[in-house]
Order: structure tokens, then sequence, then C-alpha cells
């Protein structure tokens, strides 16, 4: 398993070390699952492709953007790749930044099967972030509330729909397989994540990010629906419905995604005192370099366990 925040270099190093392992990389990403979401998600193909070799990767571009795709979607079709894999003598590798993804199969969480409720979903995502998270403020404590990620308004907009459900239903009993992953992290530091964040939005944006959310919308897909998506997405919307300029689509998109950054370290470093043990890689290091840190980590560890 790797792990690690957005422009960290996860994809480059998981495809070394899968390319070193003979294996395959599964995806942790909540966005890239959509097809058509390919420069706003961070979605370059060629990456998978190393020393001439192409490294199978699995649960990107797998249904159409505007479409939904859910927690426990992602688990069972995670967990179906994993025993797959693993009766060919394969152990992928998990690689993204997506906490809530990678937590949830290291935790077998039940609450994911909880359906989606389009209707109260529509509802919220016309609120402003504060009102949403001041109506899941208002719910009940109970255990599912002592876990919920309010991180985003998507994750809020989620916690709202799992605790509306649970008022009226009882918690679903799903038992998912039990794995033993060995985490590799890898973090630059914030300087350089900060350099590295505001150079790539500057490379989408030439590359055409702008252009890709029109595409989007041309083909039918609603400005509220990629807002929901959050990031590029939400503000580039912003931007076409001209509430926004460029230099304030390129301000606020790279303040927003270094928030984002901050926030997943944050996820990480609570898995750490939950209990999950992250070797970290520095993110600083050449792409050689991770590599061979990533060896010697792994050859203390046993490599007969999921990665």
């Amino acid at each position: 398993m790797l792990l690690g925040p957005t422009a960290s270099g996860k994809t480059a190093l998981a495809v070394r070390l899968a390319h070193y392992l003979n294996t395959e990389i599964i995806s942790a990403d909540s966005r890239q699952v959509y097809r058509g979401m390919d420069i706003g998600t961070g979605k370059d193909l060629k990456e998978y492709e190393f020393e001439n070799s192409k490294i199978p990767y699995h649960l990107i571009d797998i249904i159409n953007a505007g479409e939904n795709y859910h927690l426990h979607a992602f688990m069972s079709d995670f967990f179906e790749l994993f025993q797959s894999l693993h009766q060919t003598q394969k152990n992928p590798i998990l690689c993204g930044g997506t906490g809530l993804y990678i937590e949830s199969v290291l935790k077998g969480l039940e609450y994911v099967s909880i359906p989606v409720n389009e209707t109260l979903r529509a509802d919220l995502v016309q609120k402003l972030p504060a009102e949403v998270f001041s109506i899941f403020e208002k719910f009940e404590q109970n255990e599912f509330k002592a876990l919920a990620d309010t991180s985003t308004l998507k994750r809020t907009i989620r916690a709202i729909e799992i605790m509306t459900f649970l008022k009226e239903n009882k918690k679903p009993e799903i038992q998912f397989p039990t794995i033993n992953p060995i985490i590799l992290g890898i973090a630059p530091d914030r300087e350089t994540r900060r350099l590295r964040i505001e150079n790539r939005l500057k490379l989408r944006l030439k590359n055409g990010l702008i252009e890709e959310v029109e595409r989007l919308l041309n083909q039918g897909i609603s400005a509220e629906k990629l807002i929901f998506y959050g990031l590029e997405y939400k503000f580039v919307v912003q931007y076409l419905q001209k509430q926004i300029n460029l230099p304030q689509l390129e301000e606020k998109l790279t303040i927003a995604i270094q928030q984002f950054a901050r926030r997943q370290m944050t996820w990480f470093r609570k898995m750490e005192k939950d209990g999950f043990e992250i070797n970290w890689i520095n993110g600083n290091l050449s792409l050689n370099e991770q590599l061979e840190e990533a060896k010697k980590i792994l050859k203390t560890k046993n490599l007969n366990k999921a990665l």
C-alpha cells in the first residue's frame, strides 16, 4: 500500500515498485474512476509505463463522468481484485491519496453499504459549506458521528446521508476480508509540496483543464455534479459561470489544493494514531532514491503480505 498527499509523486513510485515486484496497481483515487475526467484528476496513463513495460492498473476509467461511485462500490471492487490477484500469486499495490478509501479496506467499514440519497444530496449541494456542516452538527451523537469525516463538503454531505439513514434503519452488518498490508507513505516537505502544487496547476491549465470542464458540461453533466466533485471542477465551473476571473481561479484553486493536501496529511497522521504503521519515505529524494528506500523497508517486512 502506497499513500501520500496530492503532488507527492505516488504514482511514479508505485509504478517502479510494481515493476520491481512484478505486480499490479489498484488505484485508491475517488475521482480517477471517472472517464473523461483526466486533467483535473491528474490521470496520466503514460505514467504506468516503465522500462518498456506496461504496468497493469485497476479502478481507473471504470464508469462515465456524472455517474455515481461510492465507497461501498470501491470496497467491493477492491476486494474482488485483491482476491483475484492473490490467486495469481501477486500482492497488489493499493496506491492513492483518498484516505477514506484507504482506511475503508484496512478497517472493513460497515457504513459504506448505506445507499446514496439522491434527493437529499441534490438539496445539500445547493447550500453553503457552513450550512451543510451545521446540519450535520444537529444530529445526535452516535457511533458513526464520532467517526464521520467532514473535511470537505462532499464528505460532509455523505455523512449526513448516513446519519439520516441511521435514524430510521439499523447499521448494516457486512463482513469484508481482513488484510495486513505493508503501508508506505511518501511526503515531500511543505515548501516542496507547495511549489509542486503551484507548478502542476499552471501546467494543467495550460494543457486544457478549462476545456475539459467545458466538454463535460457540453456532454450534459450538470454544473452541480461537477461542483460536487470538488477542487479543479468546482472552481473551473465558477470561472465558466463568470463568478470568478482567471487570476482568481488560479489563486483560489491553488489555496484549495494546498488545504486539501494538509487535510490528507492530517488523515494519515490520524491513521498512525489509530495504530496503523506508515513507513514514510522522503518525498524530496529522487525517484531512484525513493525506490531504494522502499526496497529497504520491504526487506525488513514480510513480503507475503499484501501491499
